[in-house]
């Protein structure tokens, strides 16, 4: 059975309490203990919390309760995912650490970052449904994907450029409650719950962050990953790490390497929340990182080690992951987590 953490209910208790309904009744009508309403950590069945919010919204005739909770939310109902997203240093890192570690949330919810599903250039989708096989409520989406609005805009400190939104369903309150909350055209009927962005919001950087608190975080949450041998995303990454400016790295290469089919191999990525090419970048950072901190090679030589095409393609993905160029980075003695190396 799939279960999530009571901390997705923050809200609820509240918010049908001040629209005049009883909170413990919704709850043991949906088969919930009461006491789920008030604590975050017990583990209870997918299933129910989207019963209970779909029995509250009919009794109490409010089709967007779903949105009203959303508002009452924020990211410290994540636990220790979001003291991780938090602390990452740009957009692009919250929501891929989103992506790997929902699960210890809410394993059957997944949400990715991919391509415009409508060819834009400049947009991205990011995706919010459950996984295979498990219903996808009209509340409970309008109260994840209002989370995530409402997340991002706390991490950037305001208005990020959202382009629409697509709901897979048609709401039952007027489209003009939803724009009004998320500041956007709305669009239903679509294939998947998504909120389309632009692409270089993922490059923007976040302030305040500590880095040795991400790490201790991402550990943990490394922790609580079931062992799957089956998994390709460390594959990939090792399989990279070791043939990186040695060959070029294109999928069909690694998935060689791994013996599948690069279309087989896409799609075992993309079902653990990754991509070859957002793999690729970990291990070009990873190393680039480690090039330019350790040694003395020249900046022509890291590209190279990196499989990069020119010295300017490293001057580009250097101001992409930490904000300043290469040789700035290496001026400064920095280890790429703003850390200053130790003399000697």
């Amino acid at each position: 059975m799939s279960t999530i953490r009571s901390a997705g209910l923050r809200g609820f208790r509240a918010v049908v309490g001040e629209l005049g309904g009883d909170p413990d009744l919704c709850a043991r009508q949906a088969g919930l203990d009461p006491a789920a309403l008030d604590t975050d950590d017990l583990l209870v069945p997918g299933v129910a919390v989207a019963a209970i919010l779909e029995i509250a919204a009919e009794q109490l005739a409010r089709p967007d309760l779903g949105l009203l909770i959303a508002a009452r939310q924020d990211l410290s109902m994540l636990g220790p995912l979001a003291l991780a997203i938090a602390n990452s240093p740009t957009v692009g890192d919250t929501l891929e650490c989103t992506s790997r570690y929902l699960f210890v949330h809410a394993p059957s919810l997944r949400v990715s970052l991919g391509p415009d599903p409508d060819g834009v250039r400049g947009v991205s989708a990011l995706q919010y449904e459950t996984a295979p096989g498990v219903p996808t409520p009209v509340q409970g989406t309008d109260l994840g994907l209002g989370f995530l609005h409402r997340a991002i805009r706390s991490l950037v400190g305001g208005s990020y450029g959202l382009r629409t939104v697509e709901l897979p369903h048609q709401p039952l309150a007027p489209l003009s409650v939803y724009e009004e909350f998320f500041g956007a055209r709305v669009l239903t009927g679509r294939p998947v719950a998504m909120l389309r962005l632009p692409d270089s919001l993922a490059a923007q950087p976040l302030a305040g962050g500590d880095e040795s608190i991400r790490r201790m975080a991402l550990a943990f949450l490394a922790q609580q990953t079931p062992p799957d041998e089956d998994a390709y995303g460390p594959r990939v990454h090792d399989a990279l790490t070791q043939t990186l400016g040695t060959s070029v790295p294109q999928i069909a290469s690694v998935a060689s390497l791994l013996a599948v089919h690069p279309r087989t191999l896409q799609r075992a990525l993309a079902r653990e929340g990754t991509t070859f090419a957002r793999v690729l970048d970990d291990v070009r950072r990873d190393g680039a990182q480690r090039y330019l901190t350790t040694t003395d090679l020249s900046l022509g030589q890291v590209a190279g080690l990196l499989g990069l095409s020119e010295q300017s393609a490293l001057t580009r993905c250097s101001r992409r992951w930490w904000g300043v160029p290469p040789r700035e980075l290496r001026r400064q003695g920095v280890d790429g987590t703003g850390q200053h190396r130790q003399a000697g």
